[in-house]
């Protein structure tokens, strides 16, 4: 398999390895081969051995073995080249995503050390599963999850979506969403009986969490941890020990499912819905979609975790695919919205806190620290004309002002260049007034409010990891919650307006994930408040129940032809090469195109959408052209000079953006949550 991302070439190609490299040239080695003429080269990985070849011709001579490590495990090639034929995308760009790029240093001290374990003693075998003995994890009842291992159980007992448990706990000396502990139980479980885990999360924090409570149950060599946030040979090094045929639980973020692992048994995932878990390069494959395809070549066990099931969740649990699990007796965090509260007090009851949530947070205060959730970042998210009301934007760009700090001079969200000599595009006007708050500005209100109380603001510019006990207001953005001590005394979430008026596909589901994570961090006997919401959505969060947000939304869907409950795939390009590509996929049955839709820059979109069982034919046709498009030349325009190549098409499956307000920001831009 060469490392080009170029669709023509994602193919395996046929080459003869010399006498003097057929002892190092084994399955899933770094190599280096000839490619076409003038001595150039490719890098690649080898990935089978075969007696005879498939091409008639003369072949080419392997270069070079580049190292003795077998980087590319069967089961992750074979991963790799599903997920990028579903996706029309190639196996080498998921491989880049998988292995991390080669440390000699930590590679050679790797070998060395196996060499030195095989000479001292034989590698002992995996010891036999324990069908019998249940799997334990703390707040869920014992036959929920007992056959959760064994491998002689139906796959239906062993793909579960979890509902996760919403309050802080203490593991080791540290305070941590009851979640990591949660699939830190399970990982460890699988690892006893002789099998590995892997456990996939969004983002640095919740690597952080799990790697201490994994800490706390396993041997450190029992763990292997692989996400971008480590330096660069730790992690290689930990992708390495993921190579050695002993179980190991294996900790990382989107890619993890990926990850080779001795005798896997496990793979959990933690809040697939979280837009962290889709992967932005290319061909954008989502974890979870990983998850699934691995789960069905491993035949191991399957938990999608959360606190709020998403739809595509939601989806594997009404056709069957998976079941629902849920915490044992009063476990489930409610939510209570502050319009449903008896006797809440009229116009007030509207205000952006109302009174009755002004006294709960007054009354917490003196027995702990309190949590206040906001939609934005910054001291006012967005400014307006004073005169005419117009949104105020940016003289070089037309991106919207904003205000960080209170005092300070305006900026542009887009390009950051100050507003000096505003002057408004619609009415010539140069007052402009602020619209909203943000975390700066709700954390100084709520400083006057409540004088003495120590007052944190958490968001993309100053993130808090954890907050010790004592009166304390924190003011956090969505996403970026640090931990209490103890658990928060009351949790309040506020602009829910604001956030539920965002245009998108997923925004009701993302609403309610952010504020089931915020609520999850209270302790268990702490109230949390929604101001400004009402409705199914809040009923169905007083009652603990957020799944029934996630079944109505995806039956919308499935009425409006929608994912989950059908697949799409965004084309995008020259509007020529979008053309050819839409109209071979537009004659099959069950599909239909969207658009096109102008970019700019003389790109279109279209949007292809297909049911589920439509999705190898229309991968397959989008794949040809991609590759008749990348091989095609533009035509030479006479007395022009050269043109600079562009890609004339793009392709890319499930994609959500098309279905956004373009001029949004998502979670991860907002709130400041970093990926890991």
């Amino acid at each position: 398999m060469l490392d080009s991302p170029l669709p023509q070439l994602d193919r395996l190609f046929d080459y003869r390895v010399p006498e003097r490299l057929r002892a190092s040239a084994r399955p899933g080695v770094r190599v280096t081969v000839p490619l076409r003429a003038a001595g150039r080269e490719a890098k690649g990985y080898l990935v089978e051995l075969a007696d005879g070849a498939s091409f008639d011709g003369v072949l080419s001579e392997l270069s070079e073995v580049v190292s003795a490590a077998p980087v590319l495990d069967a089961a992750v090639y074979r991963l790799i080249r599903r997920a990028a034929d579903r996706a029309a995308g190639t196996a080498s760009d998921l491989a880049r995503l998988v292995i991390p790029p080669r440390q000699v240093r930590v590679e050679k001290a790797w070998l060395a050390g196996l060499a030195a374990s095989a000479e001292a003693a034989p590698s002992p075998g995996a010891p036999a599963l324990d069908a019998a003995t249940p799997v334990t994890v703390a707040g869920y009842a014992p036959e929920a999850l007992a056959r959760l291992l064994d491998a002689a159980a139906p796959q239906m007992e062993r793909r579960v979506a979890l509902t996760a448990i919403g309050q802080p706990v203490e593991v080791a000396g540290q305070w941590m969403p009851a979640a990591a502990r949660t699939l830190a139980e399970l990982a460890a479980a699988a690892v006893e009986r002789g099998r590995s885990a892997i456990l996939a999360v969004p983002d640095y924090r919740d690597v952080e969490h799990v790697a201490h409570a994994l800490a706390a149950l396993l041997p450190a060599e029992s763990i292997a941890r692989i996400d971008a946030g480590q330096p660069a040979a730790d992690r290689y090094r930990g992708f390495l020990r993921t190579l050695e045929p002993r179980p190991v639980a294996i900790l990382g973020t989107r890619a993890a499912p990926a990850s080779p692992a001795h005798a896997l048994g496990l793979i959990a995932l933690w809040d697939d819905g979280d837009p962290l878990m889709a992967e932005q390069h290319a061909p954008g494959v989502h974890a979870r979609d990983l998850a699934l395809l691995r789960q069905a070549d491993a035949d191991c066990a399957l938990v999608l975790a959360a606190h709020a099931r998403s739809t595509e969740t939601q989806r594997l649990v009404e056709i069957g695919h998976a079941r629902a699990v849920a915490p044992a007796g009063r476990q489930r965090r409610r939510i209570t919205p502050t319009a449903q509260q008896l006797g809440a007090d009229g116009p007030a009851a509207r205000a952006r806190i109302p009174s009755t949530a002004w006294r709960a947070v007054r009354e917490a205060l003196e027995a702990g620290p309190v949590l206040v959730q906001v939609a934005r970042p910054g001291f006012a998210p967005r400014l307006a004309c004073a005169d005419c009301g117009e949104t105020a934007r940016c003289l070089a760009c037309r991106g919207p002002l904003a205000q960080r700090r209170g005092g300070t001079a305006p900026a542009c969200q887009w390009c950051g260049a100050l507003a000096v000599d505003w002057r408004c595009s619609s009415c010539d006007g140069t007052r402009w007034r602020t619209v909203g708050r943000g975390s700066a500005r709700t954390a100084d209100e709520l400083g006057r409010a409540f004088p003495g109380a120590r007052v944190i603001v958490s968001d993309g510019d100053t993130p808090v990891q954890a907050v010790p006990r004592g009166r304390t207001l924190v003011v956090a953005t969505r996403g970026a919650e640090p931990v209490a001590e103890g658990g928060y005394r009351a949790v309040l979430l506020l602009d829910g307006e604001r956030m539920l008026a965002r245009e998108s596909l997923r925004v009701v589901e993302d609403c309610v994930r952010w504020w089931c994570t915020a609520a999850a961090l209270a302790a268990p006997d702490a109230p949390v408040l929604l101001v400004g919401v009402g409705g199914a959505v809040a009923t169905a969060l007083a009652t603990g129940e957020p799944e029934r947000v996630a079944a109505s939304e995806l039956a919308d869907r499935r009425a409006l032809r929608f994912p989950p409950a059908v697949r799409v795939a965004a084309v995008a390009g020259e509007p020529s090469a979008v053309a050819a590509a839409t109209a071979q996929v537009a004659q099959l049955d069950g599909v239909d195109v969207l658009g096109p839709v102008e970019l700019g820059d003389d790109r279109v979109r279209a949007i292809v959408r297909f049911d589920f069982a439509r999705g190898p034919e229309v991968a397959e046709l989008l794949k040809a052209a991609l590759v008749k498009a990348a091989t095609s030349r533009a035509p030479r325009i006479p007395g022009s000079p050269p043109r600079r190549r562009v890609v004339p098409l793009r392709v890319r499956f499930d994609d959500q953006e098309p279905f956004d307000d373009p001029a949004g920001t998502g979670p991860g831009r907002t709130s400041g949550r970093m990926e890991g």
